[in-house]
């Protein structure tokens, strides 16, 4: 793409520049860092966004099986 970055590295040899692998310990320890910068929900908002989630999928599910009531209604009436 146009607004990729290139490096000294990539444009000599045509190939990617290796990265250098980090250890165990400095990914727990800048999993742990990224962790603390997440926002947490409240238990009042947990349980409001539990709560809407399950009405969504019991209304997705009911619409689901209305259509698939209908469909299969409609079939056997096609072919009874």
């Amino acid at each position: 793409m146009a607004t990729d970055i290139r490096d000294a590295a990539t444009e000599d040899k045509g190939k990617p520049a290796k990265r250098k692998r980090t250890g165990p310990a400095l990914f727990i320890r800048q999993v742990i860092g990224e962790l603390r910068k997440v926002i947490w929900p409240t238990r009042k908002e947990l349980i409001n966004y539990t709560i809407v989630s399950l009405v969504f999928v019991l209304v997705m599910i009911g619409l689901v099986s209305l259509l698939d009531w209908g469909l299969q209604k409609g079939i056997f009436a096609l072919f009874a």
